[in-house]
């Protein structure tokens, strides 16, 4: 075996004819000096000053405008497109009709969406109502719905009767409402069908139908105390001289009767008057859950 007798630096020159790539040893003068980065890496270098420079110049223009005009107003904010608002109907075919016949007993008119809503004098409902469902241009003839919205901050009309009326032939539609204090003639000789809807108002806001055929609570005992559909009145179970009259406690055995029916899936069995104990709705549990 030779022994390896190069001294360093004592390299053979490449022979001619053949490139340094060929041969595997660059040649000295494509290694770059001590310090110095070479291709890519020199450009990457480049990139990442001319980076830094472009947001140093950006800070810098963005201090000398706030320091040229300090406190300068921000542009304003775009407002989201606001819905559709009710507008003013008095020059509505319909309520010019009204108003000549009645005057001064209809009150501002407004449409909402192509619903048409006419305020009325509640003295003088019955004339107008009758009025609409004889006329031969409107010919109001069904009542679709008579219903109450309660105004406790009004002192003296707390309460709104509201009409809906519907013209079959023209299919057309408008809406009367009446302000009042506790009491309205009733439209029942207009249209039968409001007999039912007005014991409804009445029996659960307490405003009072003069002239009613039968007016006397619709949904609730007749006994009940107070007006669930006012503002005024509490949401959570209450106990109250009904409750402890027609709903007595049960006893221990009723109890235990009761859930072991339950238990069997024999509850159909129970007899009413135990389904409406009042322990199966007290004890911890609501009615009627509340929007917290």
């Amino acid at each position: 075996m030779s022994e390896d007798t190069n001294q360093p630096g004592s390299e053979e020159p490449t022979p001619p004819g053949v490139s340094a790539e060929a041969s595997g040893t660059p040649p000295p003068s494509a290694i770059p000096p001590a310090g110095t980065l070479a291709g890519a890496d020199a450009e990457k270098a480049s990139m990442v000053e001319q980076a830094k420079a472009r947001v140093a110049a950006v800070k810098d223009s963005l201090a000398a405008e706030q320091a040229a005009a300090p406190g300068a107003p921000k542009p304003p904010v775009k407002k989201k497109d606001e819905g559709p608002k009710p507008t003013d109907a008095a020059d509505h075919p319909l309520v010019k009709n009204l108003k000549a016949h009645f005057g001064d007993a209809v009150g501002e008119a407004v449409e909402f969406i192509g619903q048409l809503s006419v305020n009325v004098n509640a003295a003088r409902i019955v004339e107008i109502c009758d009025y609409l469902k004889s006329d031969k241009e409107t010919g109001f003839d069904y009542l679709s719905d008579l219903t109450c919205v309660h105004w406790p901050d009004r002192r003296q009309t707390p309460f709104e009767i509201v009409y809906n009326l519907f013209s079959i032939s023209a299919n057309e539609r408008v809406r009367l409402k009446a302000v009042v204090k506790d009491s309205v003639d009733s439209v029942t000789g207009v249209w039968p069908a409001a007999n039912w809807l007005e014991r409804e108002v009445f029996d659960l806001f307490g405003v009072r139908f003069n002239n009613h055929p039968d007016l006397r609570r619709l949904l609730l005992p007749p006994d009940w105390e107070g007006y669930p559909l006012r503002k005024d009145y509490p949401l959570e179970f209450i106990e109250n001289a009904w409750t402890e009259q027609h709903l007595p406690v049960m006893t221990e055995v009723e109890v235990e009767q009761l859930q072991q029916r339950r238990a069997y899936g024999l509850e159909i069995l129970s007899v009413p008057q135990e389904r409406m104990k009042r322990q199966i709705f007290i004890g911890g549990k609501e009615v009627m859950p509340k929007d917290k």
